[in-house]
């Protein structure tokens, strides 16, 4: 892994640690729940600094590691700009994830929220990609793998609270037109169009 590519990669992490801090309320408390979905963002950059330093094996062809790297460099530069979009998208902070006593107190459908639901988990989740296409080793596939079922499952916790909430027939109508974490191509219920 280049130099320019970890030092991206560690901005990139740096910057989703630290929203708990620049951006979220700070009326939550940092739960189990929450340390258990932060631990791999603090020990994936440890594991990026490890393997540039010490010869760890990757897990795919080194002849491959050039192009995975620069698809690398795009996820973590996409992770960084969503980040940034969806902080510009809400006009007041939002919860600390994983708060029990969380009513939501208003419904976010535009700007980075329009066609994705969850704009800072679909960024988390580029990040933890970029770091296991920058250095593909058991251990990035490990992360990348958890925090896709952790982020899922808090995604899924927060969509039921967001349904049963006195905004939940908006919100379910905006389900149907978003995806979780990608852009929905076609709306819920619509067949593709394939030629």
């Amino acid at each position: 892994m280049a130099d320019p590519v970890l030092l991206l990669l560690l901005l990139d992490f740096g910057l989703i640690a630290a929203l708990p801090r620049i951006f979220f309320r700070r009326d939550g408390s940092f739960n189990a729940r929450w340390w258990s979905t932060a631990l791999p963002v603090g020990a994936t950059p440890v594991v990026l600094v490890l393997g540039r330093a010490l010869p760890l094996d990757p897990i795919v062809p080194a002849g491959w590691l050039a192009m995975t790297g620069l698809v690398a460099v795009a996820a973590a530069a996409l992770s960084i700009g969503l980040i940034a979009l969806t902080l510009g998208t809400h006009r007041i902070p939002i919860a600390l994830w994983h708060q029990n006593d969380d009513a939501p107190r208003h419904l976010v459908t535009w700007g980075a929220y329009r066609l994705i639901r969850h704009p800072f988990y679909a960024a988390f989740l580029l990040a933890f990609a970029a770091a296991f296409l920058a250095f593909p080793h058991w251990l990035t596939a490990a992360a990348l793998v958890y925090m896709t079922v952790m982020l899922n499952a808090v995604a899924a916790r927060e969509e039921r609270r967001l349904s049963d909430s006195e905004f939940g027939a908006e919100y379910r109508e905006y389900v149907e037109r978003s995806g979780r974490f990608l852009p929905r191509l076609t709306p819920a219920g619509q067949p593709e169009v394939t030629s």
